[in-house]
Order: structure tokens, then C-alpha cells, then sequence
């Protein structure tokens, strides 16, 4: 059975999942990059996941990255990944490509396909023209971190989500209709919803999807699709997870690059990563915007730097709450960027005139960039959910920005002919409907 399609950078996995009788709702956490300004959340799954083996032990919140005892926490989680292993909690499957039907509070079904990416495909550099590449800016600063958490671990665990653009629903929908074996079918923590894994190893259907990819990646038909005559075909676009992806592939070249056999370090695990590959016009899937809240400033400060940023064609209008001031940011989308702000218990929106940007995300963090090198003390994070930026902003010293939905049909065109958008543009979802872990790998 072929395991490895060079022509589309993909590899059939073999995956680890856990043993029967370990509790799947307690093993599978939500991605380590949700809740980032909510401690409440993880100390709930702290308690709810209690002793048993969970993927709380071998990830790294996000949360903690910053905390006291850094190098502690990812040293107990190298330690525990290898005793999982070892002690069987973790047992090896069959080679074969891993269906994911996902039901969320808001989506009855999402269908992906977990399969491992070629890293020597991918390039998150900007103007990339790789057959992977990133969607949104990546923040160099956030990849170091990052591979301090990957580079001794023994599995590793996706959060990352992959999208391809297959309007005629080809690839991935077919391996549905052929009732794959089943792998797991568990509720997930906390009302994050339910997820079923399937296994398809049968040599004539992973045949079939690897068809169906290639016809998708048909140079001739990119071309024509996109209008995109001497651009490089984009097959997979990030969705979730570019700097978890960054951090693989960094990790991967400083292997390569060290390595005495040249022949036999290109077939190490760790030149592959594990993803899901989404439908990007799968019904379950929504954009939905990520919003911005920053801490520690002087909210009238802020909004006084903004104004002289932006010059004569800034404008702010007070608003009775925040619905009026969301209303009122929607009437005059279009015309000029308007993006409705809270702080503490004012709201209000600011507008700019003859924006030079396309996009209200890009508008605004033209001036967040400037305004946090300018404000070491002041914090920003990227929020999901307009409730959360509400709570969030009514803190002393806080500021939030609603952001408006993109549509996620127009994302490959618009990186193909325009590049990378700005970072946090979208998120496919809100935080309960990020990838659990629950799949592991092994890389090393």
C-alpha cells in the first residue's frame, strides 16, 4: 500500500490513540492556544480531567507560557508522553488515513480528514508560493517558544487544521459514503460538542482521495480557477495552527541541516506533520472574526494615538452599548472601515476614511503595531466571541475591538493573488469548536 503521494505532499499516518477503556472525554482537550485570558477555563479542565491520562499532560497550554517553570512543565510532559507509550496507555493503529466528523454547539457536523503534511512543501514565509502555505503573517517571535515545547518531545499531538478548496466535495465527502471502521465516538469536555474517528486504509479508496487531490493541484485548472497564471499552486491553506506548523518546520530544517546522512534524514517522522484537512465549503465550517482587546493602556489615550495615526480621516462616535455601536459599524461597512469599540462601560466606533488597506483587521492593526512598540506596558490578545471581548474590556485599563466576519469563500483567491492576510484575520469557529487533541504521532 502507498503510504507517501510526493506529488501532493501527503503521507498516510499511522496514529496512536488511546487504549480502550481510558476515558475519551477526559483525554481530549481543546487546542492549547483557546482561552488564552481565561484561566477559569483550564482550571476547570484541571479538575474535570482529575488524574486520569488526558492530552492536558502532553500539551502546553498557552496560558502558561509565560508562567514560572516553564522548562519544569515541558520536561513532565516529555517524561509522560514516552510513559503513555510505554505503559500502553497509547497503542499504535493500522497505517491509514483518520476521517473527523465533528459536532459542535453550532455545527450539527464538520468532516475532515487527519492526514500528514510534507514540510519540505510548505514555506510560511511571505510571498511564498509553496504547495502549503500560510494564510495570515506569522509572527516570528512566537515560533521560538514553541519549539522549546516540540523540539525533545517523542508525539506529537495536532491542533492544526488544513483547508483545501473543493467546491464539488471530491476528496474528503466520498470517504464518508464507504463506512469506514470506527476508531472513537466520544462526547468532549465541558459542551464542546462530540466527535467520531474512522479509518480508511483500503488501498482503492486512499487511491481515489489521492486522485482527487491531484486533480485539485492540476496547474492548467489552478490557473483557470483563480486567474492566477504564474502563481505557484496553493493546495492547502492554513486554517488553525500556522505557528504550531511554523514551529514543525523550523524544527525540521535544523534537523535537516545537522544531519550527516542527507538521505536517511529525509525520511525522518519529523519531515511529516499531522493536520486535518478541512473542506473549506463544508457547511459545518464558519469564519468567524477574531477581535482584539488590549490591556494595561489608557483607553481615551488609545483612542487619542489612533486618531493622530490616522490623521483627518478619523472620526469616533459615542454609542449607548454595544449592539447600537455593532448596528451602526454594519450601516457604514463599505464607505470607510467602522469598528465598534468598548471600555469599561463606554462604546463607541471609530471610523476611517479612504482606508488604504482592504480589510477593517488590517486597518486596525496597522495602528495596533505601532501603538503596542510604542506601549511596552500595554498587552494585546485575540479573542473569540464578542461576549468574552465585553467581559474582557470592562476591566480597569482595557480595550476592545469587534472585528467583522470574513467569507471563507473568498480565502484562496485572495491569497493567491493578494498573499498572506493579516495575522488573526479569521478563525474557523469559536473556541469550543477548536480541534480537540486526541490523535497523537510519533516524531522521534
Amino acid at each position: 500500500m502507498a503510504t507517501f503521494f510526493d506529488d501532493i505532499g501527503l503521507q498516510v499516518p499511522t496514529v496512536l490513540l488511546p487504549a480502550p477503556g481510558v476515558d475519551l472525554k477526559k483525554w481530549a482537550v481543546v487546542a492549547c492556544d483557546q482561552y488564552t485570558s481565561e484561566p477559569a477555563y483550564w482550571q476547570r479542565v484541571r479538575k474535570f480531567a482529575g488524574s486520569a491520562p488526558s492530552t492536558l499532560n502532553i500539551t502546553l497550554p498557552e496560558i502558561l507560557l509565560e508562567a514560572p517553570g516553564l522548562a519544569g512543565r515541558i520536561a513532565a510532559i516529555n517524561r509522560t508522553m514516552r510513559r503513555y507509550v510505554a505503559e500502553g496507555v497509547l497503542r499504535e493503529q493500522k497505517p491509514g488515513l483518520v476521517l473527523v466528523d465533528r459536532r459542535t454547539v453550532h455545527a450539527k457536523s464538520r468532516k475532515g480528514m487527519l492526514a500528514a503534511l510534507d514540510l519540505e512543501r510548505y514555506d510560511f514565509r511571505k510571498g511564498s508560493q509553496t504547495l502549503i502555505r500560510a494564510t495570515e503573517g506569522t509572527i516570528l517571535a512566537r515560533i521560538p517558544p514553541r519549539v522549546r515545547i516540540r523540539k525533545n518531545a517523542s508525539l506529537e499531538l495536532p491542533h492544526i487544521m488544513v483547508l483545501i478548496d473543493d467546491p464539488e466535495r471530491t476528496v474528503i465527502e466520498p470517504l464518508f459514503k464507504r463506512r469506514p471502521a470506527k476508531l472513537y465516538d466520544t462526547d468532549l469536555m465541558l459542551g464542546a460538542g462530540h466527535v467520531k474517528g474512522y479509518l480508511v486504509d483500503d488501498p482503492a479508496a486512499l487511491s481515489r482521495a489521492h486522485q482527487a487531490l491531484l486533480r485539485l493541484a492540476d496547474r492548467g485548472r489552478f490557473a483557470k480557477k483563480y486567474g492566477a497564471r504564474g502563481k505557484g499552486v496553493l493546495l492547502y491553506a492554513m486554517g488553525d495552527g500556522n505557528h504550531s506548523l511554523a514551529t514543525a518546520k523550523t524544527i525540521w530544517e535544523t534537523l535537516k541541516s545537522g544531519a550527516k546522512d542527507k538521505d536517511a534524514v529525509m525520511r525522518h517522522p519529523a519531515r511529516f506533520a499531522l493536520v486535518e484537512l478541512v473542506n473549506v465549503h463544508d457547511p459545518g465550517l464558519e469564519f468567524e472574526p477574531i477581535h482584539r482587546v488590549v490591556f494595561d493602556t489608557d483607553p481615551d489615550a488609545l483612542i487619542k494615538a489612533m486618531g493622530a495615526f490616522f490623521g483627518g480621516d478619523f472620526s469616533v462616535r459615542a454609542m449607548k452599548g454595544r449592539a447600537e455601536a455593532l448596528q451602526a459599524a454594519r450601516k457604514c461597512r463599505g464607505a470607510c472601515h467602522c469598528i465598534p469599540f468598548s471600555a469599561g462601560k463606554a462604546f463607541g466606533v471609530i471610523s476611517v476614511g479612504r482606508p488604504k488597506l482592504t480589510l477593517e483587521v488590517a486597518t486596525l492593526q496597522s495602528f495596533l503595531d505601532q501603538y503596542l512598540a510604542k506601549n511596552k506596558q500595554a498587552k494585546i490578545d485575540y479573542i473569540h466571541g464578542g461576549d468574552v471581548v465585553a467581559s474582557l474590556s470592562a476591566q480597569r485599563r482595557a480595550i476592545g475591538f469587534y472585528l467583522p466576519p470574513m467569507d471563507k469563500s473568498d480565502l484562496f483567491k485572495t491569497v493567491i493573488l493578494d498573499g498572506a492576510l493579516p495575522r488573526k484575520t479569521f478563525s474557523m469557529g469559536e473556541a469550543s469548536e477548536k480541534r480537540f487533541y486526541l490523535e497523537c504521532r510519533k516524531i522521534a
